[in-house]
Order: C-alpha cells, then structure tokens, then sequence
C-alpha cells in the first residue's frame, strides 16, 4: 500500500488504497490481526529475557497454528447485524477487539489440556507436553511433567492477560469500550465457572443431564456464541431486545456446538478432530452424550452396559476395542440418536429467535448459515 500523500510523480500524489471490507476474508484478517499483536508482545517478553521471548514463541505458534476462528466470527456479524458498518472508520478498532476472543480461547485450551491430561491438540503436542519434552531433551533439574504444568499454567495466564490488553488497546470510541466491557467481564467469570464445574463434575462422578447442560451452557456456549454475539452487539451499541435475541440464539446454538463436540469426542477421526479417539472417554467426560446412556441403561434395567459406561469413564489406557465397544453402546441405547435429535432442536429455536430480531442483512443470513455449519461439523 503506498503512503498517504507520498509523491511518486512531480505534482502528482497517489492516493491511498480504500480497504476492502472483511466479510469475506474475516478469518484471514483475524489472523493478520494477532500475527500482529503478538509479534509485538513477544518482543516485549524478549525484553525480560530470550528464554522467554522464546515460551511466548510457543504461545504465538499455539495460536496462530489452527482454529475455526469461531468467536470472532460470531463477534463481527454480532456487530454488522447491529448496524457496524464495515467501511467505516471503526472497523478496525473492532476487528482488533474481537480477535482478542481467540486469546481467551487459547487460554482455556492451554488449561483445558492440562487438566485433562491431553497429550494432542490439533494433531500437535499439547503445550504442557512440548514443555515437558523440552526439559527432558536438555537433561534439566526436576520432573519435566512438573515443569511443563507450570509453563502451560504460566502461559495460559498470560494468553488471558494479552487479551484483556488487546481489547483495551483495539482503539474502540471510548463509549464503546465501556459497553464492551459489560459482556467481556461476564464472559471470562462465565468459561472459568464452567471450566471448574466440568473438573468438580468429573472429580464427584456426577453423570447427570442437568450437571452436563450446565458445563455446556457455561463452559462452551456462553463463551463461544452467546457473548461474542453480546459483544459486538454491545460495540455497535444494539437495542436491549436485539441483544436479548442474539444471547437467546448464541446460548442455543452455543450448546448445540458443544453436542456436536461431544460426538466428534467418541467417533471422530482423528486425522479430522486432531485428538486420539475415544480420548473424552479417557479423560472421563461427562457428557450429555454419556449421561443420555446412563439414563436410558438405568430405565431398561440394562445394568452391563452401565457397568461398562462407567468402567470406560476415565480410564486412561482404554484400548481401541473398548472404544469401539461403547461406541456399540452409545448407539444401541439410542443415547447418539437422541443426541442429534437435541442438536437439531436447539439450532431450530436458535434460528427462531434470530427470526423474530430486526438483524441487519447480510448478518441476519451469515448468522443463520453459521449456526449450521457449527452444528453440523466433523472437526
């Protein structure tokens, strides 16, 4: 892009390049956007020290190697649906801000593998395991599963840290930033309460429908859809009823997104989903999926398969062919179709409250196609 009101010929300036509008390329702008942001970061940490110039790199490569980009995405139609005009002259200032939500994204993937001891992400080691096999590959003091539990736990902080600066610093109009606030603030207490229900659902053995709704709702939906939406609706300063439509639409379709995860977790590929099959069963899930099993095994007296359930849950060496056999089990107890059926349920009232607000197109309809293709998914 040439520089504004530079002369390249005598008496003649070039003008500068008009933007083009992100709707088409949003994830790509995104990307652009943090590549940014944390090149800069990284160069303060550098400042610190290069050992840790050198972990930030790993943050940096963490968040920059993969991703749907989800949460901006729904974050932007939030806002172009309230009105926010791409070309306009805050458009920037609002692609910044909301690629903030992919650090609080990488923040609860960071701890979310740790605690539950994922080994792969994204078909990669996770970052407490490459921190780990660091330490052993260079002969350090200590245990390097100690130590690579502390980097993940340090640059999980740091990640949530970075966004809260990234939002902050993004150059929303001042009245803006105050409306932001309100849903960002909500978010952030909403996924670490779901991130410690899913830990105290998975420590008291509780396999009920209700515990697994509630770690959906909280753990994955409101920070996935619900509040994105919320927040860009906040920025472009949306009327109550429109931002009361979209939080009914994001909670909705928000956990219907956690459904589809929930299958992926026992019968995706792994060449697709980049994790180990049956690894939520390895690491103990309690799933909606699970817990639809339990119940309908319980109703019909089903007392082996229960038995096998419950022994798969948490079992860190459950081979293939244990996988597979509850896999028969999910679907013989109709617990898969029953499932897929909760998925479509939520997606249809999630698309008719979108129905019912005054959304601004093409947001009204690349929100309604959004909400099908997260719910219908294979990665």
């Amino acid at each position: 892009m040439a520089p504004t009101g530079a002369a390249h010929v005598a008496g003649a300036t070039e003008p500068p390049e008009t933007p083009r509008a992100p709707d088409d390329d949003l994830p790509i702008r995104v990307e652009q956007s943090l590549q940014a942001y944390l090149e800069r970061r990284r160069a303060d940490a550098a400042e610190i020290d290069p050992a840790f110039g050198e972990a930030t790199g790993a943050l940096a490569a963490f968040v920059l190697g993969g991703g749907k980009r989800i949460r901006p995405t729904f974050a932007w139609w939030g806002w172009r649906g309230a009105g926010g005009d791409p070309a306009g002259e805050t458009a920037p200032a609002v692609l910044r801000a909301i690629s903030a939500l992919e650090l609080i994204q990488a923040c609860a993937l960071v701890h979310d593998d740790l605690m539950d001891a994922s080994a792969t992400r994204r078909g990669r080691p996770t970052v407490h395991v490459e921190f780990a096999e660091q330490h052993a590959a260079a002969g350090w003091n200590g245990r390097p599963a100690r130590f690579g539990a502390a980097a993940a736990i340090l640059l999980g902080d740091l990640a949530l840290a970075w966004a809260d600066d990234m939002l902050r610093g993004a150059g929303l109009p001042t009245a803006a930033a105050v409306r932001a606030a309100v849903p960002w603030e909500a978010m952030r207490t909403e996924v670490l309460g779901g991130q410690y229900l899913d830990v105290l659902v998975q420590a008291t053995g509780d396999t009920s429908t209700r515990a697994a709704l509630q770690i959906d709702r909280y753990k994955t939906a409101a920070y996935t859809v619900e509040r994105p939406l919320h927040l860009g609706a906040a920025i472009a300063d949306a009327s109550p009823e429109l931002v009361a439509a979209y939080r009914r639409f994001g909670a909705d379709i928000g956990v219907a997104f956690q459904l589809r995860d929930d299958l992926l977790g026992v019968f995706g590929d792994p060449e697709v989903t980049g994790k180990p099959a049956g690894d939520d069963l390895r690491e103990g899930k309690r799933t909606l999926l699970v817990a639809l099993a339990l119940e309908r095994a319980a109703e019909h007296g089903a007392t082996a398969a229960q038995q096998t359930l419950t022994g798969a849950l948490g079992d860190p060496d459950l081979d293939i062919p244990a996988v597979d056999r509850v896999r028969d089990l999910l679907v013989e107890l109709g617990a898969v179709q029953a499932l897929e059926q909760r998925i479509a349920a939520l997606t249809g009232s999630a698309l008719d409250a979108l129905g019912t607000a005054d959304v601004a197109e093409p947001a009204a309809s690349r929100l309604a196609e959004l909400a099908v293709t997260a719910t219908r998914r294979r990665s």
